[in-house]
Order: structure tokens, then C-alpha cells, then sequence
């Protein structure tokens, strides 16, 4: 073995052109096989595992873009969706190989014949009626959206938009759900809608700006029968009526239905009846709906519908329609990175995601996250990728507690909730997901006691340690936020530095549960606190309500105090 590699070492020194050859050989060689190994495969997004494990503290920072970047090497591109490489063009058909070349060109046709054939299947509930150009600046379906990068389906997109009374369904991009009661583009190539759905392969989901449209008949009919709007309350006429709400149609045979029928056609948030007048608008500085009045000044039966009542021309009977107010959806990363790094801190269950979502809608730009939550970025919260120090979103989530981290923020939104309900929320999301319940046995059994044993305490200490090294903190709790949220809502926006017009944060007003908050439905028939949790607790309570009167601020609200 010495004999050769002394050969192999003078056949290399009298030739060294050679060896330079191969070794260049070798290294290419490499390169394909690293290339071909990044561009193998679906994208893939981790869960969060850096979430707190049990009987844990809040878990590890997220480390940077890097550990994503062999699941995201096309995602740079996501915003203005110009290219697209690598995975996501990625066929998982299970051809013969002899017919590779015959895919390679026809292999866009024959996902649209198969798409086409799923839609088929589903015509019971929905008919397709085509593939439709979309545009990032003016969309072709303007109601509700939203997306899910992981496991879109056609039934899921055309569910949700029949649920809220909406006439087409699309799917765009694989993952993005849009409905809407009006198409406003024009037709496109079949081919064009190629993509296929994150969590349904054997079915088409729109292309790259080209959305994969659906009427939804049968859906929409049942909605509107039983009604599809939310009460909003009895409002005084507003001073100037034709510029409050410009749009208005006399109805002699008035009733709720005609009328948010009306204003839904229009494509108008809000529908509001006087008597024999239906008027649609949006919610503005001129009529923003925060002084109700008594119900009974609008008791007038509708002149079409007997047992319902239609207001009067003095005041007016007001319904959101199902249609998107479309003034605060607009987000995007900061166009220069910020100079100072802002907290939004919390202990978990305290409501972070959903103050998260109230400040993208407010300030137009992303939130980003100590962490890295793959759930949360699949439904729409593009700066959870990004490096927390990255300086391109607005303020950073985090439930990290001690002087090292805390000092490592500028200033603070600190969102305080009742105890109570946090554990429980927190709770929830441990063993059901961020909208999900946990299951009657984890309340029953072990993993209730034990987690309330280890959380209870940190909700305090959390809250004592960003008021005792916080920079600049500004306490918001959770339930002045539910209560008042147009106005504490304004005091986060003031503290980011960002100022927000009025009628976009009317627009958050209406947009604010969006799709983070867990239903109501499965609530517990039973108090899962014991007497020892309650008086633990209760201490607890009492050191942080001390801790914010000593900082002359207000303390807990009373409701945080059991009766």
C-alpha cells in the first residue's frame, strides 16, 4: 500500500496538470450531489420544538433562517411570487420511467385533467367553473382568505367559504383559500392552474397567481337561508348619510335578509336598515359604531318579515355582512430595518398570537417570534421565519422571563391576562393545538395537576421580571383589550411608533377574531381548579397587583379575583 500511493505521489508531481483535473472532477461531482440532495423532496416546516416541553419554562430562542434552509430554498421568492424552484414543482406520480419525457411535457395537462376529474366528484356541493388570472394588488375574490401551507384541500376551502354565505371559493398557490360573492378577472389557461394541493395531491389548487375557482350553489343558498351576518347593534343615523354609507336602495318590502343580500352584492361590510331604506358602507370616523343605543329605539317591524325589525330613518338597525373589509389586510416586512427591538411579552395562553394578529392588521407590517412556530407561519404569519433580531418586523413575540433577555429588548408591550383562564388556554394549546382542545382525560389525570404546579408560578414571576428590567414597558391586559380594543389597540400602535388612521383600526375592529381564536363550544361542565390551586393562585395574584401599584400603574382588573 506505501509502494502505491509513493507512485501514485511522483506520477502527480511530474504531472500536476493532471491531478488538478481530477480533483476539479471530484469537487463537481460533490456539488450535484449537495444540489440535487437540497432539492429533493416536499418543503418541509417543523412543529415548534422549541416550545416548553412539560414542567417547563418557555424553550429555546430560534437559532436563525439557516436550519430551514434546506426546506425553503424557493421561499425567498414568496412575496411577489415571480419564481418558483425546486420542490414545489416537485411531481410525486408513480409513472413507469419509460414515459418521463411524455410527462416532462404534458405533465401540467394531465394534473388539470386530474384535478378536473376530482372536481367532478365533488359537483354535489360545488361546481367549477374555471382557472381565473389574481393579482397580489387587486384581488379577484375579495371576502374572507386564508391560507395553509401544509394541509390545503379543495372541500376545506369550499367549506369555509359556504360556512360564511359566500358564492365561489378559489384556491390559488397550493395552500391559499379566497371566497368572494363577484369573480373580477378574466379567464385563463387551464394549464396555468397546475398546482397541486398541499394536503390533497390528487387535486388541483390554482398556480401562481391563478386561482381555481368554484361556485358553491348549494352551500350558498343554505347560508343565506339561515342567515350568514352578525348583529352589530342599534345605531344613531349618522350626520352625513350618503358619504357614511354611499351605497342605499329604498326596499318597500324590507327585511334583514334583502338587505345584507344587498349590501353583500355590493360587496359592503356593513348593512344597515331604516325602516324601508337599506344603506351599506364601511365603518369609518363618520359612523364608527361605538356609542349603541337601546335596542328598543330600532324596534320596527320590517315590512317584509313580520317578526323581525327593521329600525327607523333616525336609527338604524346595523349587520356586518360576510364580505372581507379589505382596508387592513394589506402586511409586508419593514421597507428599512428598525433601529429598535420591541417585545410583544406574555406568559402563555395570555393571548399573543391574537395581539399579533391585531398588530399586523393595525400597522400593515409582520410580527416576528423569539421562536419558530411552523403552525403559526403555514396560516399566515410570514415573519415567524425570520431571525427575531432581524430588524424586519414590527415587534418580536416572546415569553422569555430573566434580566439577560428581557435586557435584550428596547421596549415592551407587556400582555397581561387572568390566570385562570391563561393556564386553561396554555393548557389547551399543549395538548390541542393552537385552536384545538386537550382531551377530558388530560384534565382528569396527572398532567393537569402537575402543569398547574409548574406554570401558576411562572405567570407571576414573568410579569415581576419585565417590570423590574424591562426598558420601557407598556402593560396592556388582555381583557381591557376585548373590552376597549379600539383604544388599547391604538396605545400598542403608539408605542411601535406607527401611525395608524382611524378607519384602519375600524377595520381591525371588524377583522379581529380572525383565525386564532378557539370556539367557545367545548367548554368544560366542571372548575378544573381545586381549593389548594385557587388560594396558590390567589397569592399569586396579589404580588403582581401589588407590583404594578407600586410602578403607579393600574392593578389587575377585579374579574381576576374569583368569586
Amino acid at each position: 500500500m506505501a509502494k502505491l500511493l509513493v507512485k501514485l505521489q511522483r506520477y502527480f508531481r511530474r504531472k500536476p496538470v493532471r491531478f488538478f483535473t481530477l480533483l476539479a472532477l471530484y469537487l463537481a461531482a460533490g456539488s450535484l450531489v449537495f444540489l440535487h440532495s437540497g432539492f429533493s423532496g416536499e418543503p418541509t416546516v417543523p412543529g415548534s420544538p422549541r416550545g416548553p416541553a412539560e414542567g417547563e419554562g418557555p424553550g429555546l430562542p430560534y437559532l436563525g433562517v439557516m436550519q430551514l434552509s434546506r426546506g425553503f430554498k424557493a421561499a425567498a421568492t414568496m412575496p411577489g411570487r415571480a419564481r418558483r424552484h425546486g420542490p414545489w414543482f416537485k411531481s410525486t406520480s408513480k409513472e413507469p420511467a419509460e414515459r418521463g419525457k411524455a410527462r416532462d411535457n404534458g405533465g401540467t395537462r394531465s394534473r388539470a385533467l386530474r384535478g378536473r376529474s376530482g372536481r367532478e366528484k365533488e359537483e354535489d356541493r360545488a361546481q367549477y367553473i374555471g382557472c381565473y388570472v389574481d393579482n397580489t394588488r387587486q384581488r379577484t375574490l375579495r371576502g374572507m382568505s386564508f391560507f395553509d401551507y401544509k394541509k390545503m384541500t379543495v372541500f376545506r376551502c369550499q367549506d369555509n367559504c359556504a360556512e360564511r354565505g359566500y358564492l365561489y371559493a378559489g384556491l390559488e398557490f397550493g395552500a391559499e383559500c379566497y371566497c368572494g360573492h363577484k369573480i373580477q378577472a378574466s379567464n385563463a389557461s387551464e394549464s396555468e392552474c397546475n398546482m397541486e394541493c398541499k394536503g390533497e395531491r390528487s387535486n388541483t389548487c390554482g398556480g401562481i397567481n391563478r386561482l381555481s375557482i368554484y361556485r358553491l350553489e348549494l352551500a350558498q343558498e343554505s347560508a343565506r337561508r339561515y342567515g350568514s351576518a352578525i348583529f352589530r347593534g342599534c345605531f344613531r343615523r349618522p350626520d352625513n348619510m350618503s358619504i357614511a354609507l354611499p351605497a342605499s336602495q329604498l326596499m318597500l318590502n324590507m327585511s334583514v335578509d334583502k338587505c345584507v343580500d344587498f349590501c353583500t352584492e355590493k360587496e359592503y361590510p356593513l348593512s344597515a336598515l331604516a325602516g324601508t331604506s337599506c344603506h351599506c358602507g364601511f365603518p369609518t370616523t363618520l359612523f364608527p359604531l361605538h356609542e349603541r343605543e337601546d335596542e328598543q329605539l330600532c324596534a320596527q317591524k320590517c315590512p317584509g318579515e313580520e317578526f323581525e325589525s327593521c329600525g327607523t330613518a333616525d336609527f338604524l338597525l346595523v349587520y356586518q355582512t360576510q364580505v372581507q373589509d379589505n382596508r387592513c389586510m394589506d402586511r409586508r416586512f419593514l421597507p428599512t430595518r428598525a433601529k429598535q427591538l420591541v417585545a410583544l411579552a406574555s406568559f402563555p395562553g395570555a393571548g399573543n398570537t391574537w395581539a399579533r394578529h391585531l398588530i399586523e392588521l393595525a400597522t400593515g407590517f409582520y410580527t416576528g417570534s423569539y421562536y419558530f412556530d411552523g403552525s403559526l407561519y403555514n396560516k399566515g404569519f410570514k415573519g415567524e421565519r425570520d431571525h427575531w433580531r432581524s430588524g424586519r418586523t414590527i415587534c418580536i413575540k416572546t415569553h422569555e422571563s430573566g434580566q439577560k433577555e428581557i435586557e435584550s429588548f428596547d421596549s415592551a408591550i407587556l400582555l397581561i391576562r387572568n390566570p385562570y383562564k391563561a393556564l386553561m388556554a396554555e393548557f389547551n394549546r399543549k395538548y390541542g393545538g393552537h385552536i384545538g382542545f386537550a382531551a377530558h382525560a388530560h384534565w382528569k389525570g396527572k398532567e393537569w395537576p402537575e402543569f398547574v404546579a409548574n406554570y401558576a408560578p411562572w405567570w407571576a414571576t414573568h410579569t415581576l421580571d419585565w417590570l423590574r428590567y424591562g426598558k420601557k414597558v407598556l402593560v396592556v391586559h388582555f381583557e381591557d383589550l376585548k373590552r376597549d380594543l379600539f383604544v388599547q389597540l391604538q396605545r400598542m400602535v403608539g408605542l411601535l411608533g406607527i401611525s395608524a388612521c382611524e378607519d384602519r383600526l375600524l377595520c381591525v375592529e371588524g377583522q379581529k377574531d380572525g383565525n386564532f381564536k378557539r370556539s367557545g363550544l367545548r367548554k368544560l361542565e366542571y372548575d378544573p381548579y381545586t381549593p389548594e390551586m385557587r388560594k396558590m393562585i390567589s397569592g399569586y395574584i396579589k404580588t403582581v397587583d401589588t407590583a404594578l401599584k407600586l410602578r403607579n400603574l393600574s392593578g389587575v382588573p377585579d374579574d381576576y379575583y374569583p368569586r
